[in-house]
Protein backbone atom coordinates (compact mmCIF):
# COMPACT_ATOMS: atom_id res chain seq x y z
CA UNK A 1 0.00 0.00 0.00
CA UNK A 2 1.01 3.23 -0.61
CA UNK A 3 2.70 5.01 2.29
CA UNK A 4 -0.11 6.50 4.30
CA UNK A 5 2.34 9.57 5.31
CA UNK A 6 2.41 10.52 1.57
CA UNK A 7 -1.56 10.55 0.96
CA UNK A 8 -3.16 14.14 0.36
CA UNK A 9 -5.79 14.77 2.98
CA UNK A 10 -8.87 14.33 0.19
CA UNK A 11 -7.21 10.93 -0.56
CA UNK A 12 -6.52 10.08 3.05
CA UNK A 13 -10.09 10.87 3.81
CA UNK A 14 -11.84 9.19 0.87
CA UNK A 15 -9.83 6.24 1.94
CA UNK A 16 -10.97 6.59 5.94
CA UNK A 17 -14.46 6.93 4.86
CA UNK A 18 -14.57 3.65 2.23
CA UNK A 19 -12.93 1.45 5.30
CA UNK A 20 -9.81 0.88 3.67
CA UNK A 21 -7.92 2.27 6.85
CA UNK A 22 -8.02 3.78 9.85
CA UNK A 23 -8.46 6.69 11.00
CA UNK A 24 -5.89 5.35 14.22
CA UNK A 25 -3.84 3.99 11.69
CA UNK A 26 -3.58 7.58 9.25
CA UNK A 27 -2.67 9.21 12.67
CA UNK A 28 -0.97 6.37 14.13
CA UNK A 29 1.89 6.46 10.45
CA UNK A 30 1.62 10.62 10.92
CA UNK A 31 2.60 10.46 14.21
CA UNK A 32 5.34 8.16 13.95
CA UNK A 33 7.27 9.82 11.44
CA UNK A 34 6.65 12.95 13.13
CA UNK A 35 8.07 11.71 16.58
CA UNK A 36 11.07 10.37 14.93
CA UNK A 37 11.98 13.30 12.52
CA UNK A 38 10.69 15.91 14.70
CA UNK A 39 13.40 17.16 16.94
CA UNK A 40 15.49 17.11 13.66
CA UNK A 41 12.95 19.46 11.48
CA UNK A 42 11.88 21.44 14.72
CA UNK A 43 8.40 21.57 13.11
CA UNK A 44 5.81 21.40 16.51
CA UNK A 45 6.43 23.85 19.34
CA UNK A 46 3.77 21.46 21.33
CA UNK A 47 2.96 17.95 19.74
CA UNK A 48 0.07 16.57 21.05
CA UNK A 49 0.05 12.85 19.55
CA UNK A 50 -1.14 10.91 22.71
CA UNK A 51 -4.97 12.91 22.35
CA UNK A 52 -4.56 12.71 18.22
CA UNK A 53 -4.17 8.78 18.56
CA UNK A 54 -7.24 9.03 21.65
CA UNK A 55 -9.01 10.64 18.98
CA UNK A 56 -8.29 8.64 16.32
CA UNK A 57 -10.03 5.63 18.43
CA UNK A 58 -12.54 7.76 19.18
CA UNK A 59 -12.90 8.83 15.03
CA UNK A 60 -13.04 4.57 14.46
CA UNK A 61 -15.92 4.22 16.90
CA UNK A 62 -18.03 7.00 15.26
CA UNK A 63 -17.39 5.38 11.99
CA UNK A 64 -18.30 2.18 13.01
CA UNK A 65 -21.22 3.37 13.95
CA UNK A 66 -22.12 5.55 10.81
CA UNK A 67 -21.40 8.62 12.70
CA UNK A 68 -19.12 10.32 10.29
CA UNK A 69 -18.41 13.93 11.48
CA UNK A 70 -17.74 15.61 8.33
CA UNK A 71 -15.56 15.34 4.84
CA UNK A 72 -12.25 15.15 7.34
CA UNK A 73 -13.36 12.55 9.46
CA UNK A 74 -10.13 11.19 11.39
CA UNK A 75 -7.70 13.19 9.01
CA UNK A 76 -4.87 14.67 10.82
CA UNK A 77 -3.81 18.19 10.65
CA UNK A 78 -1.10 20.32 12.35
CA UNK A 79 -2.23 24.01 13.90
CA UNK A 80 0.12 27.10 13.39
CA UNK A 81 0.52 28.18 17.00
CA UNK A 82 -0.79 31.29 16.88
CA UNK A 83 -4.71 29.61 16.60
CA UNK A 84 -5.96 28.75 20.56
CA UNK A 85 -6.85 25.58 21.34
CA UNK A 86 -8.33 24.81 24.15
CA UNK A 87 -6.50 23.18 26.85
CA UNK A 88 -2.95 23.32 24.70
CA UNK A 89 -0.06 26.25 24.80
CA UNK A 90 -0.75 29.06 22.46
CA UNK A 91 2.56 30.31 22.18
CA UNK A 92 2.48 33.03 19.20
CA UNK A 93 6.02 31.48 18.51
CA UNK A 94 7.33 33.77 21.90
CA UNK A 95 8.81 33.24 25.20
CA UNK A 96 6.13 36.04 26.38
CA UNK A 97 3.52 33.69 25.98
CA UNK A 98 4.63 30.32 26.69
CA UNK A 99 2.18 29.55 29.63
CA UNK A 100 -0.79 31.42 28.44
CA UNK A 101 -3.43 28.19 27.76
CA UNK A 102 -6.80 29.46 25.75
CA UNK A 103 -10.16 27.82 27.40
CA UNK A 104 -11.28 27.55 23.98
CA UNK A 105 -10.87 26.70 20.06
CA UNK A 106 -9.87 29.70 17.54
CA UNK A 107 -12.96 29.37 15.02
CA UNK A 108 -10.59 27.71 12.36
CA UNK A 109 -9.89 24.95 14.90
CA UNK A 110 -13.17 24.73 15.97
CA UNK A 111 -14.83 23.87 12.68
CA UNK A 112 -11.65 21.57 11.02
CA UNK A 113 -12.32 18.95 14.15
CA UNK A 114 -16.23 19.52 13.76
CA UNK A 115 -15.61 18.33 10.17
CA UNK A 116 -13.93 15.31 11.72
CA UNK A 117 -10.52 16.37 11.72
CA UNK A 118 -7.77 15.98 14.00
CA UNK A 119 -5.19 18.09 15.51
CA UNK A 120 -1.86 16.49 15.87
CA UNK A 121 0.07 19.28 17.78
CA UNK A 122 0.61 23.06 17.50
CA UNK A 123 3.52 24.08 15.23
CA UNK A 124 5.95 26.40 14.50
CA UNK A 125 5.94 30.29 13.77
CA UNK A 126 7.82 33.37 13.01
CA UNK A 127 7.75 34.99 16.91
CA UNK A 128 3.59 36.81 16.31
CA UNK A 129 3.99 35.86 12.68
CA UNK A 130 6.16 39.09 11.64
CA UNK A 131 8.38 38.06 9.23
CA UNK A 132 8.89 35.59 6.13
CA UNK A 133 11.64 33.84 6.43
CA UNK A 134 10.98 31.18 9.22
CA UNK A 135 13.54 32.29 11.98
CA UNK A 136 12.60 31.91 15.85
CA UNK A 137 15.14 32.57 18.46
CA UNK A 138 13.22 30.45 21.00
CA UNK A 139 11.68 27.58 19.11
CA UNK A 140 14.53 27.28 16.44
CA UNK A 141 13.84 27.61 12.51
CA UNK A 142 12.07 24.60 11.21
CA UNK A 143 13.78 22.59 8.82
CA UNK A 144 13.18 22.86 5.16
CA UNK A 145 13.06 19.48 3.94
CA UNK A 146 14.35 20.65 0.97
CA UNK A 147 17.57 22.04 1.89
CA UNK A 148 19.90 21.53 4.78
CA UNK A 149 20.30 25.24 6.01
CA UNK A 150 17.32 26.38 3.86
CA UNK A 151 14.31 28.88 5.20
CA UNK A 152 11.17 27.14 4.97
CA UNK A 153 9.72 30.25 5.15
CA UNK A 154 7.61 32.26 7.58
CA UNK A 155 5.64 33.09 9.26
CA UNK A 156 3.72 30.01 8.95
CA UNK A 157 7.10 28.34 8.84
CA UNK A 158 6.06 24.80 10.98
CA UNK A 159 3.04 23.91 9.06
CA UNK A 160 4.56 24.73 5.64
CA UNK A 161 7.61 22.14 6.53
CA UNK A 162 5.51 19.67 8.65
CA UNK A 163 3.17 19.39 4.97
CA UNK A 164 6.62 18.95 3.24
CA UNK A 165 8.04 16.45 5.65
CA UNK A 166 4.93 14.61 6.02
CA UNK A 167 3.99 15.20 9.20
CA UNK A 168 0.64 15.96 8.65
CA UNK A 169 -1.22 16.66 5.50
CA UNK A 170 -2.80 19.82 5.87
CA UNK A 171 -2.86 22.84 8.38
CA UNK A 172 -3.47 26.35 9.20
CA UNK A 173 -1.62 28.95 8.22
CA UNK A 174 -2.29 32.34 8.25
CA UNK A 175 -1.20 35.70 5.82
CA UNK A 176 -0.43 38.95 6.14
CA UNK A 177 1.73 39.92 3.69
CA UNK A 178 2.53 36.07 2.19
CA UNK A 179 2.98 34.37 5.44
CA UNK A 180 1.01 31.28 3.81
CA UNK A 181 2.20 31.56 0.01
CA UNK A 182 5.91 31.80 1.00
CA UNK A 183 6.56 28.77 2.77
CA UNK A 184 4.25 27.17 0.13
CA UNK A 185 6.17 27.85 -2.36
CA UNK A 186 9.45 27.45 -0.53
CA UNK A 187 8.66 24.43 0.81
CA UNK A 188 6.85 23.00 -2.77
CA UNK A 189 2.91 22.44 -1.66
CA UNK A 190 -0.05 24.07 -2.01
CA UNK A 191 -1.61 27.16 0.11
CA UNK A 192 -3.93 29.73 -0.36
CA UNK A 193 -4.84 33.45 1.23
CA UNK A 194 -8.37 33.71 0.55
CA UNK A 195 -10.40 36.98 0.51
CA UNK A 196 -9.74 39.22 3.20
CA UNK A 197 -12.39 38.08 5.78
CA UNK A 198 -13.70 34.64 4.39
CA UNK A 199 -12.21 32.62 7.19
CA UNK A 200 -12.51 33.62 10.73
CA UNK A 201 -9.76 34.83 12.40
CA UNK A 202 -11.00 34.79 15.74
CA UNK A 203 -9.07 33.00 18.05
CA UNK A 204 -6.10 33.98 16.72
CA UNK A 205 -2.75 36.05 17.75
CA UNK A 206 -3.50 39.56 15.48
CA UNK A 207 -0.38 41.26 13.67
CA UNK A 208 -1.98 43.24 11.38
CA UNK A 209 -6.02 44.13 11.80
CA UNK A 210 -6.61 45.03 8.28
CA UNK A 211 -4.32 42.70 6.53
CA UNK A 212 -4.30 39.69 8.46
CA UNK A 213 -5.60 36.22 6.59
CA UNK A 214 -6.29 32.87 8.08
CA UNK A 215 -6.51 30.31 5.57
CA UNK A 216 -5.53 26.64 4.51
CA UNK A 217 -2.11 25.09 3.31
CA UNK A 218 -1.97 21.15 2.25
CA UNK A 219 -0.36 18.98 -0.51
CA UNK A 220 -3.00 19.64 -3.18
CA UNK A 221 -5.48 22.50 -4.33
CA UNK A 222 -7.93 19.88 -3.88
CA UNK A 223 -6.96 19.51 -0.21
CA UNK A 224 -7.30 23.58 -0.32
CA UNK A 225 -10.70 23.05 -1.58
CA UNK A 226 -11.83 20.23 0.78
CA UNK A 227 -10.67 22.53 3.68
CA UNK A 228 -11.88 25.87 2.76
CA UNK A 229 -15.53 24.31 2.37
CA UNK A 230 -15.23 23.92 5.97
CA UNK A 231 -13.50 27.05 6.67
CA UNK A 232 -15.32 29.70 4.76
CA UNK A 233 -18.21 31.61 6.37
CA UNK A 234 -19.32 34.69 8.82
CA UNK A 235 -17.97 34.87 12.24
CA UNK A 236 -19.58 37.52 14.43
CA UNK A 237 -16.79 36.93 16.83
CA UNK A 238 -14.68 38.47 13.73
CA UNK A 239 -15.21 41.96 13.38
CA UNK A 240 -13.69 41.89 9.44
CA UNK A 241 -15.87 38.59 8.57
CA UNK A 242 -18.30 38.94 5.44
CA UNK A 243 -20.85 37.04 4.81
CA UNK A 244 -20.47 35.89 1.08
CA UNK A 245 -22.61 33.13 -0.84
CA UNK A 246 -21.76 29.56 0.21
CA UNK A 247 -19.73 27.75 -2.97
CA UNK A 248 -18.81 24.31 -2.79
CA UNK A 249 -15.01 24.79 -3.65
CA UNK A 250 -14.23 20.95 -4.35
CA UNK A 251 -17.36 21.39 -6.94
CA UNK A 252 -15.74 24.40 -8.25
CA UNK A 253 -12.14 22.85 -9.13
CA UNK A 254 -13.85 21.05 -12.19
CA UNK A 255 -14.11 22.89 -15.97
CA UNK A 256 -10.98 23.73 -16.91
CA UNK A 257 -9.57 27.17 -17.41
CA UNK A 258 -10.52 27.19 -21.32
CA UNK A 259 -11.12 31.16 -22.44
CA UNK A 260 -9.91 32.53 -19.28
CA UNK A 261 -7.91 35.57 -19.20
CA UNK A 262 -4.55 35.37 -17.63
CA UNK A 263 -3.01 38.70 -16.63
CA UNK A 264 0.97 39.13 -16.26
CA UNK A 265 1.70 42.43 -15.29
CA UNK A 266 4.51 44.69 -17.41
CA UNK A 267 6.07 46.98 -14.17
CA UNK A 268 7.31 45.87 -10.66
CA UNK A 269 7.42 41.65 -10.71
CA UNK A 270 10.78 41.75 -13.16
CA UNK A 271 13.28 43.11 -11.18
CA UNK A 272 15.15 41.72 -9.07
CA UNK A 273 13.90 38.45 -9.95
CA UNK A 274 16.20 35.62 -9.80
CA UNK A 275 16.88 33.73 -13.39
CA UNK A 276 15.64 30.41 -12.26
CA UNK A 277 12.47 31.51 -10.92
CA UNK A 278 11.59 33.75 -14.18
CA UNK A 279 12.21 30.30 -16.39
CA UNK A 280 9.87 28.36 -14.22
CA UNK A 281 7.52 31.42 -14.18
CA UNK A 282 7.56 31.28 -18.27
CA UNK A 283 6.99 27.67 -18.44
CA UNK A 284 3.86 27.70 -16.19
CA UNK A 285 2.58 30.57 -18.51
CA UNK A 286 3.26 28.40 -21.73
CA UNK A 287 1.69 25.28 -19.54
CA UNK A 288 -1.29 27.41 -19.08
CA UNK A 289 -1.71 28.17 -22.42
CA UNK A 290 -1.67 24.66 -23.51
CA UNK A 291 -4.52 24.27 -21.15
CA UNK A 292 -6.81 27.07 -22.89
CA UNK A 293 -5.86 30.18 -21.31
CA UNK A 294 -5.17 32.91 -23.06
CA UNK A 295 -2.02 34.58 -21.61
CA UNK A 296 -1.87 38.59 -21.85
CA UNK A 297 0.67 41.64 -20.39
CA UNK A 298 -1.15 44.22 -18.22
CA UNK A 299 -0.13 47.50 -16.63
CA UNK A 300 -0.29 48.16 -13.17
CA UNK A 301 2.06 50.47 -12.55
CA UNK A 302 0.55 51.03 -9.24
CA UNK A 303 2.41 47.79 -8.22
CA UNK A 304 5.72 50.07 -7.40
CA UNK A 305 3.51 51.21 -4.05
CA UNK A 306 3.74 47.37 -2.96
CA UNK A 307 6.80 47.80 -0.36
CA UNK A 308 5.76 51.21 1.50
CA UNK A 309 2.40 50.94 1.82
CA UNK A 310 2.57 47.20 3.04
CA UNK A 311 5.09 48.76 5.48
CA UNK A 312 3.67 51.81 6.45
CA UNK A 313 0.33 50.12 7.25
CA UNK A 314 1.62 46.58 8.62
CA UNK A 315 4.44 48.12 11.09
CA UNK A 316 2.30 50.34 12.31
CA UNK A 317 -0.79 48.11 13.24
CA UNK A 318 1.80 45.34 15.06
CA UNK A 319 2.98 47.80 17.58
CA UNK A 320 -0.72 48.92 18.01
CA UNK A 321 -1.29 45.20 18.81
CA UNK A 322 2.11 44.12 20.47
CA UNK A 323 3.62 47.21 21.15
CA UNK A 324 2.80 47.47 24.90
CA UNK A 325 4.11 44.37 25.88
CA UNK A 326 7.53 44.97 23.80
CA UNK A 327 8.01 47.79 25.49
CA UNK A 328 7.87 46.00 29.16
CA UNK A 329 9.32 42.34 28.11
CA UNK A 330 11.04 43.44 25.13
CA UNK A 331 14.31 41.69 26.49
CA UNK A 332 12.87 38.40 25.95
CA UNK A 333 11.73 38.70 22.95
CA UNK A 334 13.92 37.91 19.55
CA UNK A 335 15.97 41.71 19.35
CA UNK A 336 16.07 40.95 15.37
CA UNK A 337 11.59 40.66 16.13
CA UNK A 338 11.81 43.19 18.78
CA UNK A 339 13.36 46.01 16.89
CA UNK A 340 10.56 45.81 13.91
CA UNK A 341 8.11 46.21 16.44
CA UNK A 342 9.80 48.75 18.19
CA UNK A 343 10.23 51.41 14.85
CA UNK A 344 6.45 51.09 14.95
CA UNK A 345 6.75 53.66 17.70
CA UNK A 346 8.84 56.19 14.94
CA UNK A 347 5.47 55.78 12.06
CA UNK A 348 3.43 58.90 12.37
CA UNK A 349 0.01 58.64 12.52
CA UNK A 350 -0.37 60.81 9.46
CA UNK A 351 2.18 58.61 7.32
CA UNK A 352 -0.59 55.21 8.71
CA UNK A 353 -3.74 57.08 7.61
CA UNK A 354 -2.08 58.22 4.50
CA UNK A 355 -0.50 54.49 3.94
CA UNK A 356 -4.33 53.28 4.09
CA UNK A 357 -5.75 55.74 1.70
CA UNK A 358 -2.82 54.18 -0.86
CA UNK A 359 -3.99 50.91 0.17
CA UNK A 360 -7.88 51.73 -0.83
CA UNK A 361 -6.25 53.08 -4.03
CA UNK A 362 -4.52 50.58 -4.75
CA UNK A 363 -7.01 47.81 -4.29
CA UNK A 364 -8.81 49.78 -6.84
CA UNK A 365 -6.40 49.53 -9.31
CA UNK A 366 -5.86 46.02 -8.75
CA UNK A 367 -9.54 45.50 -9.09
CA UNK A 368 -9.76 47.52 -12.64
CA UNK A 369 -6.92 45.08 -13.94
CA UNK A 370 -9.42 42.16 -13.14
CA UNK A 371 -12.11 43.83 -15.63
CA UNK A 372 -9.96 43.37 -18.30
CA UNK A 373 -8.70 39.67 -17.38
CA UNK A 374 -9.81 37.34 -14.99
CA UNK A 375 -6.54 36.25 -12.89
CA UNK A 376 -3.24 37.67 -12.56
CA UNK A 377 -0.13 35.76 -12.55
CA UNK A 378 3.36 35.88 -10.83
CA UNK A 379 5.90 33.42 -9.19
CA UNK A 380 4.79 33.84 -5.85
CA UNK A 381 8.95 34.34 -4.72
CA UNK A 382 11.49 36.42 -6.35
CA UNK A 383 14.18 33.46 -5.20
CA UNK A 384 14.17 30.06 -4.16
CA UNK A 385 14.72 29.34 -0.37
CA UNK A 386 17.73 31.68 0.16
CA UNK A 387 20.01 30.02 3.21
CA UNK A 388 19.39 30.93 6.69
CA UNK A 389 22.00 33.38 7.22
CA UNK A 390 21.69 35.18 3.84
CA UNK A 391 20.20 38.78 5.03
CA UNK A 392 20.73 40.28 1.18
CA UNK A 393 20.55 38.18 -2.14
CA UNK A 394 21.63 39.57 -5.54
CA UNK A 395 19.04 38.41 -8.11
CA UNK A 396 19.34 39.94 -11.64
CA UNK A 397 22.09 41.50 -10.61
CA UNK A 398 20.06 43.75 -7.88
CA UNK A 399 20.90 43.79 -4.37
CA UNK A 400 18.27 43.45 -1.97
CA UNK A 401 17.31 41.51 1.33
CA UNK A 402 16.25 38.16 1.37
CA UNK A 403 13.32 39.72 3.99
CA UNK A 404 12.24 41.92 1.18
CA UNK A 405 12.59 39.52 -1.63
CA UNK A 406 10.35 36.67 -0.06
CA UNK A 407 7.49 39.68 0.69
CA UNK A 408 8.03 41.30 -2.65
CA UNK A 409 5.17 39.76 -4.83
CA UNK A 410 2.81 38.14 -2.49
CA UNK A 411 2.17 41.69 -0.32
CA UNK A 412 0.15 42.65 -3.59
CA UNK A 413 -2.82 40.53 -2.91
CA UNK A 414 -2.70 41.12 0.93
CA UNK A 415 -3.11 45.03 -0.21
CA UNK A 416 -5.63 43.98 -2.48
CA UNK A 417 -7.62 41.85 0.04
CA UNK A 418 -8.00 39.29 -2.81
CA UNK A 419 -7.31 35.64 -2.84
CA UNK A 420 -4.31 34.39 -4.11
CA UNK A 421 -3.14 30.68 -4.17
CA UNK A 422 0.44 29.19 -4.81
CA UNK A 423 1.42 25.83 -6.32
CA UNK A 424 4.78 24.34 -7.10
CA UNK A 425 5.61 25.13 -10.67
CA UNK A 426 9.50 23.97 -11.27
CA UNK A 427 12.71 23.59 -8.74
CA UNK A 428 16.16 25.30 -9.18
CA UNK A 429 19.49 23.55 -10.63
CA UNK A 430 19.99 22.59 -6.34
CA UNK A 431 16.56 21.38 -6.55
CA UNK A 432 14.63 23.80 -4.22
CA UNK A 433 10.88 24.06 -5.33
CA UNK A 434 9.77 27.76 -7.05
CA UNK A 435 6.05 28.85 -7.13
CA UNK A 436 3.45 30.22 -9.09
CA UNK A 437 0.89 32.39 -7.59
CA UNK A 438 -2.39 33.03 -9.65
CA UNK A 439 -5.02 36.01 -7.97
CA UNK A 440 -8.15 36.82 -8.57
CA UNK A 441 -10.87 39.39 -7.34
CA UNK A 442 -12.38 40.14 -4.49
CA UNK A 443 -14.47 36.76 -3.63
CA UNK A 444 -13.08 34.79 -6.51
CA UNK A 445 -11.44 32.04 -4.41
CA UNK A 446 -13.31 29.09 -6.58
CA UNK A 447 -12.21 30.64 -9.43
CA UNK A 448 -8.59 31.12 -8.19
CA UNK A 449 -8.78 27.48 -7.05
CA UNK A 450 -9.85 25.79 -10.19
CA UNK A 451 -6.90 27.81 -12.30
CA UNK A 452 -3.79 26.04 -10.17
CA UNK A 453 -5.51 23.09 -9.50
CA UNK A 454 -6.19 22.94 -13.49
CA UNK A 455 -2.57 23.92 -14.15
CA UNK A 456 -1.84 21.14 -10.62
CA UNK A 457 -3.38 18.44 -12.52
CA UNK A 458 -1.66 18.58 -15.64
CA UNK A 459 1.50 18.91 -14.20
CA UNK A 460 3.96 17.20 -11.57
CA UNK A 461 5.92 19.38 -9.66
CA UNK A 462 3.58 19.18 -6.57
CA UNK A 463 3.99 14.82 -6.33
CA UNK A 464 7.98 15.06 -5.67
CA UNK A 465 8.95 14.10 -2.40
CA UNK A 466 11.51 16.01 -0.29
CA UNK A 467 14.73 13.73 0.84
CA UNK A 468 13.85 14.24 4.44
CA UNK A 469 10.48 13.19 4.87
Amino acid sequence: MTDITSLPASDLAGRIAAKEISSTEAVGAFVAHADALGPEVRVFITPTFEQAMADARTADTELAAGRPRGPLHGVPFGVKDIYWSAGIPTTSGSALDAEFVPDEDATAVRLLREAGAIPVGKVNTVEFAFGPTGQNATYGMPRNPWGEGRMPGGSSSGTGAGVASGFFPMGLGSDTGGSIRIPSALCGISGIKPTFGLVSRYGVTPLSHSLDTAGPMARTVEDLALMLNVLAGPDERDPVSITAPRVDYVASLQGGIGGLRVGVPVQYVWEPLDTDVALAFEAAMRTLEGLGAQVMEISLPELEWTPPVAAGITIAEATMAHGARVLEHGDRMDQVTRRRFESGFFVPATAYAKAQRARVKYARAVAQALTRVDLIAMPTVATPAPLAEQDMLTLGGVEISSREALLRLTRVFNLARMPSASVPCGFSPDALPIGLMLGGARLDDALVLRAVHTYQAATDWHLRQPPLG
